[in-house]
């Protein structure tokens, strides 16, 4: 009687450049870092989402590679040049 064994292949490791992004040693698409070296007061924006809709925009933020406040604060910069 002779037993077989299946493993999962194996993983991909991620590239070097997703290991830079992760660590933050790569430079963002929206680097909003001069806002706050000049002394800019910030304010809190909290909000609930729907869970699936968190999990989309969580996904399409790291597939661009941009941080979720970025883009936020892009949206709604945006949206207030519109209905200024």
């Amino acid at each position: 009687m002779s037993k077989s064994v299946e493993f999962p292949t194996a993983r991909r490791l991620p590239s070097s450049k997703t290991d830079q992004w992760v660590g933050g040693k790569e430079k963002q698409k929206h680097d909003n870092t001069e806002r706050q070296k000049s002394g800019e007061k910030l304010a809190r924006l909290t909000i609930d989402l729907p869970d699936e809709l968190h999990r989309r925009f969580k996904a399409a933020c790291a597939k661009s590679r941009t941080k979720m406040r970025d883009e936020v604060l892009t949206l709604i910069e945006k949206w207030t040049q519109e209905h200024s």
